[in-house]
């Protein structure tokens, strides 16, 4: 029988997430409302039975371990599905199952601010995790001792008995009651860990967390969960990132948005400025007669792209300020100023929801 974490095309490393996926995957592709061919559902039957099997905790195990793996796809997988059904036994594996698990993933969320997506950031997260105990090492044993040989399994970690049954006397297999199928006994538990060959403690996780990330995105750490029961390999971290909104500057993609409230003045006679980017002071000039609503681009100095090269564009609106408070002497200097141009009468035009509405369809579009 095809082996199968071939069948559902993942690695024999692959989380349940994975796992998942791929059958969703296969299973809209081979399903027979979709692919009536004789082919496609012999395959939908496989990577159903498949799926069954990794999907499953346990008999994921007892497949890794030597185990058949035979389940409920297509009727009875084999005699020891049919002793199991009948007889409440076991399907024998292949000697006793080890100590050593898989330790559990952990997700942790991340707060960045804005500045720190341009060009990435580091942390040094505190974790309180599972970790390797220092006293036995992973051994679960007392310094000194080791596990002894179970004297009821003889180290099988599985106890055969003789059923009667209409095809006659059937033997059956069951992990070990004194053992629980390990095949050896610890008589001295290290004391540090109960036994367990891991402690809880907190421990320092560095973490370069790349330029380029958005709230929401999850970045996996292989390796940097907690340790496994006996020592066993670490499980995954996953990091939630979440950026802090910025008082001033907002992100659009790869592009960072802001707006500038420029003077009147300045904007009839036009003027040289600097402004304070997150990432270093950028000059601009204002054209005479600038007008609200406008946008300035500045090529390259948005958010370095997450996959990709270059970085994305600041984009800045303008906003003119008119005054509000004149004294008498700006008020005759601006009524000279009025009486001095050929005036255009007013004219009625199409409905605006104000700078922020044209702002916004420049900015997005």
């Amino acid at each position: 029988m095809a082996d199968h974490y071939e069948v559902l095309g993942v690695s024999r490393e692959a989380t349940t997430d994975e796992i998942k996926k791929a059958y969703r995957r296969l299973a809209r592709e081979l399903h027979p409302d979709v692919n009536p061919g004789a082919d496609a559902s012999e395959r939908f039957k496989q990577v159903t039975h498949a799926y069954d099997v990794l999907s499953d905790a346990k008999q994921r195990q007892q497949y890794d371990m030597g185990g058949s793996g035979q389940g409920a796809a297509g009727g009875f997988g084999g005699f020891g599905d049919i002793f199991d059904t009948f007889f409440g036994g076991q399907t024998q594996q292949r000697g006793p199952k080890s100590r050593r698990e898989r330790g559990q993933d952990a997700l942790l969320r991340v707060e960045i601010d804005l500045d720190e997506v341009i060009f990435g950031t580091h942390r040094d997260l505190e974790v309180d995790t599972a970790v390797l105990c220092e006293t036995c090492q992973g051994s679960c044993c007392q310094p000194g001792t080791s596990p002894i040989t179970c004297d009821i399994c003889h180290g099988s970690g599985q106890i055969q008995r003789a059923v009667r049954s209409l095809l006659g006397n059937v033997m059956t297999s069951s992990p070990c009651g004194s053992c629980r199928g390990y095949g050896t006994i610890i008589v001295s538990p290290c004391v540090t860990c109960q036994g367990q060959g891991r402690v809880r403690a907190r421990r320092t996780v560095p973490v370069d967390i790349p330029a380029g990330v958005d709230t929401g995105l999850r970045l996996q750490m292989p390796g940097s969960g907690e340790i496994g029961q006996a020592g066993g390999p670490h499980g995954d971290l996953y990091l939630e990132i979440k950026v802090r909104n910025h008082e001033i500057f907002s992100r659009n993609g790869d592009d960072l948005l802001c707006t500038l409230d420029v003077q009147m003045t300045d904007a009839i006679l036009g003027v040289e400025t600097t402004i304070h980017a997150l990432d270093g002071d950028v000059d601009l000039e204002l054209k005479p007669g600038i007008q609200s609503s406008e946008v300035l681009t500045i090529k390259g100095r948005g958010v370095t792209k997450l996959r990709g090269n270059g970085r994305g564009d600041l984009r800045i609106g303008i906003q003119v300020v008119t005054p509000t408070k004149l004294d008498h002497r700006e008020k005759e200097l601006i009524k000279a100023f009025a009486a001095g141009r050929k005036q255009q009468a007013t004219q009625l035009g199409h409905f605006q929801q104000g700078l922020f509405s044209k702002l916004r369809d420049k900015f997005l579009g």
